[in-house]
């Protein structure tokens, strides 16, 4: 999934960014997230790639 596309999953219907999602812009830590949260390991990581896309690995192709 783009980055794009999270980001705009991630945002609420009011526009603004979820607390989840101001967090992870915070911290870039999925286990604080998902202890904070109560959120699970695939909606943490999602977040985190979300607010820092530059963190995530890129595989080749």
């Amino acid at each position: 999934m783009p980055v794009r596309e999270l980001i705009v999953l991630a945002v609420g219907r009011s526009g603004q960014p979820t607390p989840i999602l101001n967090e992870a812009f915070e911290c870039a830590d999925p286990l604080r997230l998902m202890r904070l949260f109560g959120i699970t390991e695939q909606t943490a990581t999602r977040d985190v790639t979300a607010a820092h896309p530059e963190r995530t690995a890129q595989l080749p192709v």
